[in-house]
């Protein structure tokens, strides 16, 4: 069950493997995409579309819907497109949360059966994402435009950490982007936090309030009007 992973109470699908390898991960236990090196892995189980439509079953009614997440969920598009048709017909929602480095123009069958995506912008340098992320960002920038223009972008996510990521730099690039759509853009400013973080950003200490308010008042001022911070 999961209360931060879209609109009411949902419940959470977290789906092995990931394509980039960001230094702040609060479970880099996903990353890996070999079957072999993982099916001894506590917690990990290869189930079937079935299967997983079964678990969210004894939700209801309790759940709004489901979001998908990760690792990164859309290295699984045509499953994906399976479960989600068969969970809204359950009448229930389903969300992706992406790191969006996967081009969402390619999957319209994906897109129809799916009620918004989590878009997470982490940085919007390209310099500034490869060290963070060992990947690019110009597919991110691309699927943040495409997503507000088809009605999908439920959500743009930047997770906060000083010194590692340009927050400013990144808010006003989105802002840039989406324009008129940004005052109803809904913009979450995560605040790091080490718990689950390997290598160097394992001791890394969170930001302060003063300054996640200070880069909320910077969105603000760039056309934000639904900001959310976390604690």
């Amino acid at each position: 069950m999961s209360l931060v992973d879209g609109k009411g109470n949902r419940t959470a699908v977290f789906l092995q493997g990931c394509n980039i390898r960001c230094a702040y991960c609060h479970n880099p236990e996903t990353w890996e995409r070999d079957k072999a090196k993982i099916e001894d892995k506590e917690g990990v189980r290869e189930m079937t579309v079935d299967e997983v439509v079964e678990e969210v079953r004894k939700g209801i009614p309790f759940i709004r819907g489901i979001t998908v997440s990760g690792g990164e969920c859309m290295l699984h598009p045509e499953e994906l497109t399976e479960l989600f048709t068969k969970v809204k017909a359950l009448r229930l929602t389903c969300l992706i949360d992406t790191n969006g480095t996967i081009d969402f123009s390619l999957y319209p069958e994906l897109l129809k059966v799916t009620d918004g995506v989590m878009l997470d912008v982490k940085a919007w340098d390209e310099m500034v994402f490869h060290r963070l992320t060992g990947g690019r960002n110009d597919i991110v920038k691309r699927n943040l435009l495409f997503l507000a223009e088809q009605g999908k972008l439920e959500e743009v996510r930047i997770v906060c950490l000083e010194g590692e990521v340009d927050v400013e730099d990144t808010i006003r690039g989105i802002a840039t982007v989406l324009g008129e759509k940004t005052a109803e853009t809904r913009l979450k400013l995560i605040r790091f936090r080490r718990n689950g973080v390997v290598g160097r950003l394992s001791e890394k200490p969170s930001p302060t309030d003063e300054q996640m308010e200070t880069w909320a008042e910077m969105a603000r001022q760039n056309g934000f009007r639904k900001i959310e911070t976390t604690l």
